[in-house]
């Protein structure tokens, strides 16, 4: 395909007051600061740091494979002298930590800032892991912003903080300030010199007597951080206002929590930790003398409180505190109030008393038209079939009506999981098949190596690769298999039939199906399964919401032909809406549940797949003229 060349948009003047989200608000500061390489991986919370950061001019940025290619992006351009940036969720930290655990060891030369972005309350991930151990565990630094602008402002902080210490900072980001917006007063870039690679293998090369002799300048670097955490401007106390302030509770806090607590008890005495790891002990002695007692407000797990306790220091926290999601003031609030004996204020007690809003259930599903809906359908028709799946917008085929997925772990799990599915078996179980379920970009994030274990190990597991072209759950986003890098020009496109006969796999036993022909996806899935070997489906259509999806001519429904036989409703198309339900009593005695629809034609994309299993061909294409007209202003 032709490049597609995206405009870049001259940026706003230094001074201008911009309404910005956190993750809008870390990429202008990225940009700012003179970084001259950004790498990522999509993944919400954090997808749209580097998406904003591509359209800046001045810098390369990337797409990668996945989060630790990522983080060896920057960190070689960092090696090089260059400032570098690198994004990712939570659970990328796990893939890219084998980069990490060393690279503290050698430390930096150019400034290399890694935002991690939690997903404090699960809005969209499979765990609620705390990214703050990894400051630990790797002894390096950790900045927690509470809103926008200190997202701007502490990305800027942590660039000079890791080329003063040379070392990787991590910028901890949580949901809610990737995604809210608040004000944000910016700057101009400020290009940085880059001095080049300097040979030094006792630095840069990494066996264990160079790494040995490393491990003790990492321990005096986290000895100068936690001096520095204890004079930073980006740790403050607020001693209270007024003088007639409560001092009965103190509270220490950081991230967005701090925003909770100022919202639940503005006057309060309270220790804001910005530069969070090295925990700075004697600031947090010192404020412990101005208050009666400490609570420790943080997301998720107990690290400061912990930590603050082993010095001897007297804290409350996770004891009063629910040790997962926000910490709001609903929450804090009545805590609080618990812990004083105190009755709970007029306000929180009427919210608690109050009864729950009745909310209509929507559950998630998957889009109208979307090429899943044909595989998933299909493999509900399958009988006697383990199916692992994995992270994706397929991931929703465990949910109705398809019940098609049975287990779901992280990225790439897939494969491993049916292979040991297969070779663990019981023995009741001896004729059962196995199906994993895996989208492109998840198959080049992880998923090539467990496939390449299924044909060495000789497993008897089919596979499905659904190849819709776009990383889909995150907003379809490029991928190596797409053809078009981060700024949608033209780059090489990976060939999964030729990919996975690479990795092993019989030619005869690699098949690419259109997953809207219901027949040969049925057909090719009942053969493959049958045969004791690996196998590979790939299903070839795009994401309905990319450019290479083209809609067709839509359907309705035939009301007088309509039998409420409900076929297409298992299909499970947004579009098609059950308009009512009865039973009936069949000749032979089974009483039946009816299922009578219409299809929302203006959604109705055409892909013809309520069309096949419609046993009284009651659905049939729309005369354009019906339709009515929309108008979009683009302008």
């Amino acid at each position: 395909m032709a490049a597609v060349e995206r405009e870049v948009a001259r940026p706003a003047p230094a001074q201008s007051r911009l309404l910005m989200s956190g993750n809008d608000a870390v990429a202008r500061a990225v940009w700012e600061a003179g970084v001259r390489v950004a790498a990522a991986y999509p993944g919400t919370p954090a997808t749209e740091m580097l998406e904003v950061i591509s359209g800046y001019p001045d810098l390369y940025a990337e797409w990668s494979v996945n989060e630790k290619v990522s983080l060896e992006v920057a960190f070689g351009a960092a090696m090089a002298g260059s400032r570098a940036f690198c994004a990712m969720k939570h659970v990328g930290m796990n893939v890219a930590s084998d980069a990490l655990m060393t690279m503290t060891l050698t430390g930096v030369a150019g400034g290399l800032v890694i935002a991690i972005a939690d997903d404090v309350g699960l809005s969209s991930s499979q765990n609620e892991q705390d990214s703050r151990y990894w400051g630990r565990f790797a002894h390096v630094p950790v900045l927690e912003p509470s809103d926008s602008q200190e997202a701007y402002d502490f990305t800027l902080a942590a660039f000079e903080l890791s080329e003063r210490f040379q070392v990787p900072v991590i910028l901890r980001l949580t949901t809610r300030i990737c995604h809210v917006k608040g004000l944000v007063t910016v700057g101009e870039r400020c290009a940085q010199p880059v001095a080049g690679f300097t040979k030094d293998v006792a630095r840069w090369v990494m066996v264990p007597g160079a790494a040995g002799r490393r491990l003790p300048l990492m321990f005096e670097r986290e000895n100068r951080l936690r001096a520095e955490a204890e004079v930073s401007k980006l740790n403050v106390i607020e001693p209270g206002v007024g003088a007639t302030t409560d001092r009965r509770v103190g509270f220490i806090t950081s991230g967005p929590a701090y925003m909770h607590v100022r919202e639940s008890f503005p006057d309060a005495p309270l220790l804001k930790l910005g530069f969070s790891c090295p925990v700075p002990f004697e600031l947090v002695r010192k404020f412990a003398t101005q208050c009666d007692r400490l609570v420790v407000v943080e997301e998720v797990e107990p690290l400061i409180e912990i930590e603050v306790k082993a010095q001897g220091i007297a804290v409350s926290g996770k004891d009063i505190l629910p040790r997962s999601g926000e910490l709001s003031p609903n929450i804090l609030k009545p805590a609080i109030a618990r812990l004083l004996g105190e009755p709970l204020p007029d306000a929180v007690a009427n919210v608690a008393r109050a009864t729950p809003m009745q909310v209509f259930p929507r559950p998630p599903t998957m889009c109208v038209a979307c090429p899943h809906l044909g595989v998933y359908y299909t493999l509900a028709q399958l009988r006697n079939v383990t199916i692992s799946g994995d992270i994706g917008c397929y991931t929703l085929g465990f949910g109705q009506p398809w019940n098609a997925l049975d287990a779901c772990i992280s990225m790439g799990a897939s494969m491993g999981m049916a292979l040991g599915l297969d070779k663990g078996r019981a023995d009741s179980e001896k004729d059962k098949k196995i199906v994993a379920v895996i989208g492109d970009s998840t198959f080049l994030h992880m998923g090539m190596q467990g496939l390449l274990d299924i044909v060495y190990n000789r497993g008897n597991v089919t596979v499905l690769l659904l190849d819709n072209r776009a990383v889909g759950m995150t907003g379809g986003q490029s991928n190596p298999g797409t053809g078009r890098d981060i700024h949608g020009n033209e780059a090489p496109r990976v060939d999964f039939a030729n990919l996975v006969k690479a990795l092993g796999v019989r030619e005869e036993r690699v098949h690419v199906v259109d997953p809207y022909e219901l027949p040969t996806l049925f057909k090719t899935l009942r053969q493959e399964t049958k045969i004791a070997e690996p196998s590979v489906i790939i299903t070839n259509q795009p994401c309905v919401l990319v450019e290479d999806y083209h809609a067709r001519k839509p359907f309705r429904v035939i009301d007088d032909k309509c039998t409420g036989c409900g076929n297409c409703v298992d299909v499970g198309c947004p579009a098609i809406h059950v308009t009512r339900r009865d039973k009936v009593v069949k000749a032979n005695g089974r009483e039946v549940e009816r299922s009578f629809v219409r299809i929302e034609s203006p959604a109705c994309t055409g892909c013809g797949l309520c069309l096949q299993p419609c046993a009284p061909d009651a659905i049939v294409p729309v005369e354009m003229l019906a339709m009515p007209i929309r108008v979009v202003k683009t302008h």
